[in-house]
């Protein structure tokens, strides 16, 4: 008798893979300013390690979309919690062991992103693959832990420097590596299945022909850019606004900002069975054009903030729904469906905070006029959403008009 695979392991593990993502994103960050001191790097150096990290990203999506199958899932998904315990712990030791503190920080940075991609672009099917009900729902849970790993790193990182003092960063980075390395055990032992038959999930270049799966490109690109626009100004307009510290800021903006998009996903992660995603997403994307507007023109700071932390729960579904919807529209689009979603995602990433930062700059260093520039991307995503749902509207009408054509009415069940 086959015994019955313990599908809620894989689960558990793909929920360690995103705080393990969290970890990698959020940590490094926080230590900006240490660097600076500690090894006299240069600001304009400093704030080149966040683009080096979702660089690396990108290329390991694209990388992930040509030979992830090939690799498999098991071994691929194993290596990104190698690599996101090897960079984490390369942190601690690679800017004193090397000439250059600087090029040692880069090397881990990189070490630990080409994990945080993996993790990215394979938990995704990995679930997917899995046989649970309501799979919207399901991954609309799963990425709520990379917002409630965001607040787990922000909230006990700085307990830890508070208690035992930031000088001692490097034994936090250690620990916060026996997350990924733990993890290296579900992943080697949990059930994974394939979410397509090998050699049978369509490649790149059929993806790009459908001209429907370009709309849930610029979805994902829509949903990564006005998520990390917000997130990523969330402490310094918090600081601006309001006045707060740097470590109050970090707890009220970005942290307020992921447990409010955390919150959401657990909401739909309950309840989506009784909610229709298409028209959830419509109102979440109004949702977060309100909040950027507030955030923009508001004159009250404290009702400029609260638009800020509710945008967190605004974006919240945009990206695990994006990736639903694509699930569902193309089902045979395999792994490189997922990195390509994925890349989308982090190229909005990357450019939205530096539109809103551009523009901030151009206006003066106004960060509401940045705010205001951000309001294009929740545009955009409610059109492209808008387009989306008509195609699908168009298809049923279709295929009932094909199904009620007079040839059809003997072959019916």
């Amino acid at each position: 008798m086959t015994p019955k695979k313990n599908y809620q392991k894989t689960l558990i593990a793909c929920y360690l893979g995103f705080i393990t993502q969290a970890i990698s994103a959020n940590f490094a960050p926080l230590l900006f300013l240490r660097f600076h001191s500690d090894y006299g790097i240069p600001l304009g150096q400093i704030a080149m390690i966040s683009t080096v990290f979702f660089f690396t990203q990108l290329l390991v999506d694209l990388f992930c979309a040509n030979f992830a199958d090939r690799i498999g899932y098991r071994k691929s998904v194993v290596a990104s919690e190698v690599f996101s315990a090897a960079g984490l712990i390369g942190l601690a030791f690679l800017p004193d062991l090397l000439p250059s503190p600087y090029a040692g920080i880069l090397i881990s940075v990189i070490i630990y992103a080409l994990g945080s991609g993996l993790i990215e672009v394979l938990v995704s099917p990995i679930v997917e693959a899995c046989p649970f009900d309501n799979k919207d729902s399901v991954m609309s849970l799963l990425h709520s832990f990379y917002c409630w790993g965001c607040v787990g790193v922000i909230l006990l990182s700085t307990l830890f420097f508070t208690v035992f003092g930031i000088e001692h960063w490097k034994i936090l980075s250690c620990l916060w590596a026996l997350v990924p390395l733990y993890n290296i055990f579900n992943f080697l032992t949990c059930p994974i299945e394939r979410l397509t038959q090998e050699d049978s999930g369509s490649g790149i270049g059929k993806l790009f022909r459908i001209p429907l799966f370009w709309i849930s490109i610029v979805l994902m690109v829509c949903a990564g850019a006005s998520e990390l626009s917000m997130s990523q100004w969330a402490s310094a307009y918090a600081e601006s606004a309001l006045g707060f510290s740097k470590s109050v800021g970090d707890i009220i903006g970005p942290c307020m900002f992921a447990v409010s998009m955390g919150i959401s996903r657990v909401i739909y992660g309950k309840y989506g069975e009784k909610i229709d995603l298409t028209k959830f997403m419509l109102g979440s994307g109004a949702l977060c054009l309100v909040c950027y507007l507030m955030a923009a023109t508001s004159a009250n700071p404290l009702l400029g903030l609260a638009g800020c932390i509710l945008c967190g729960f605004s974006v919240g579904i945009m990206w695990p729904g994006t990736i639903s919807i694509s699930s569902t529209r193309f089902p045979s689009g395999g792994t490189a469906m997922f990195a390509l979603l994925a890349m989308a995602g982090d190229l909005g990433g990357s450019i939205g905070p530096g539109i809103v930062g551009a523009i901030t700059q151009r206006a003066g260093d106004n960060l509401k006029a940045g705010m205001l520039a951000g309001t294009f991307f929740p545009i955009i995503l409610i059109l492209s959403l808008y387009f989306l749902g008509a195609s699908g509207v168009r298809r049923r009408v279709l295929a009932a008009v094909k199904a009620a054509a007079p040839g059809n009415f003997g072959r019916r069940k």
